[in-house]
Parts: C-alpha cells; sequence; structure tokens
C-alpha cells in the first residue's frame, strides 16, 4: 500500500523580536502513515529563514545526488502588512515541503525530521544531527508538544476555520522542559512511557538535571 505523507504550511503570524524588529513565522502541519516518520501527527512553527537552513542542510547532506526544488525567492521588499506577499510565500513553502517529502532519500535526514518535528532552533538542531546533544533526534521529536487531530478531516478543518486565530498554537521550543517533566511525572504516566527502553529512560534522567 502507498504510504501518505500530507504536509500543510499555514496561519502565518507575526512576532516581534523587539520594537523595531518582526518576523513572520507560519505553522507546519504534518499527518503521515509513513514508517519513515515516529510521529504520525504534528504541528510546529517555523520562520522563512529556517526553510533556507533546511533547505542548505539537504543539499549537503544529499551530496548534490537530489536536486532540490527551489524555495519562494527572497523579496528584498516584502512587508509583514502584505496579505498578497505573505500568502504566496506560505504558498512557496508549502509546495517546497510537499516535493521534498516525495523524495525517499530525503525522508532519511534527521535535520529533514527536526524541522518538522522538534521544532529546535537552528543550531540546535544541527547539534542534535550530529549527536553534540544529551537528547537524540527521536527524543527530540517525542518531546515536543503536540496539537492533536483526531483524522486527516479534522486537520482539514482545523486549516479552514482558525486561519485567522490569534491564540498561540506553539506548543514546544526545546526538548529539556518536556524531556524533564517526563521524568518527574513518569509514575503518573507509566502506560505512555512503557514503550521507552531503559537506555532511553537513563538519557532523560541525565538531561533533567543537567542544567
Amino acid at each position: 500500500m502507498q504510504q501518505i505523507i500530507s504536509v500543510w504550511v499555514r496561519d502565518p503570524r507575526i512576532r516581534k523580536n523587539d520594537f523595531w524588529h518582526a518576523y513572520i513565522d507560519y505553522e507546519i502541519c504534518l499527518h503521515t502513515d509513513s514508517v519513515c516518520f515516529t510521529k504520525k501527527v504534528s504541528s510546529v512553527r517555523r520562520r522563512y529563514s529556517e526553510f533556507v537552513w533546511l533547505r542548505q542542510k539537504l543539499q549537503a547532506n544529499s551530496l548534490l545526488l537530489v536536486h532540490l526544488p527551489a524555495l519562494p525567492p527572497k523579496n528584498p521588499f516584502f512587508s509583514l502588512n502584505n496579505a498578497q506577499q505573505i500568502t504566496q510565500r506560505m504558498k512557496g513553502l508549502q509546495t517546497f515541503l510537499e516535493q521534498i517529502l516525495q523524495n525517499p532519500l530525503l525522508l532519511s535526514d534527521s535535520c529533514l525530521h527536526l524541522f518538522l518535528q522538534s521544532q529546535l532552533s537552528v543550531s540546535k538542531m544541527q547539534a542534535c544531527a550530529a549527536g553534540r546533544t544529551h537528547y537524540s533526534v527521536a527524543q527530540a521529536v517525542q518531546g515536543c508538544g503536540l496539537r492533536r487531530f483526531h483524522s486527516a478531516e479534522d486537520l482539514q478543518k482545523d486549516i479552514s476555520t482558525s486561519c485567522d486565530s490569534d491564540s498561540d498554537s506553539s506548543e514546544c521550543r526545546d526538548p529539556e522542559p518536556q524531556i524533564k517533566d517526563l521524568a518527574i511525572n513518569k509514575a503518573k504516566s507509566a502506560p505512555s512511557l512503557d514503550l521507552m527502553r531503559a537506555s532511553q529512560e537513563e538519557t532523560l534522567s541525565r538531561t533533567s538535571d543537567s542544567p
């Protein structure tokens, strides 16, 4: 049977670094039954510069064996107040991801999984993919918060009804707080932790004790 990987880029929101600087990030919703993904439904937020980083990493990691699709071009006159420009960029980002996810070689890249399902910062994604963190790629993915959708139809309904929502659907930035919560509350959530191996629990404990 053909495996399904559906991705949506939606819900653009303006984020302010300070009074003078702002940017837009987008929600990426993934729904799949592919064996390539341990988490079948996920929701994270990414900005344009992170898409640029992802494309560069995928191109470097594939050793030029894959011709990657282009991102929507960077526009020096891009305006946070121009709805048409934002919509065009959002559609271009979705097309980019749809084409990326059709390539079996790219589906094995850790950077792609961290980008789509962990919402770590760029520097932490690089460190995690290189094995320089206390948590693995799988732990970073599993440790990220998740807005749950019961089916693909529910996800599509959410997309059509909440694009203008003012609530913040970003539920995870780094895995450390989530991993720490799992270690502290493992007695309360024993059924969900039964699937984790002893070595992973030891890693979680070390992570929760780290500064």
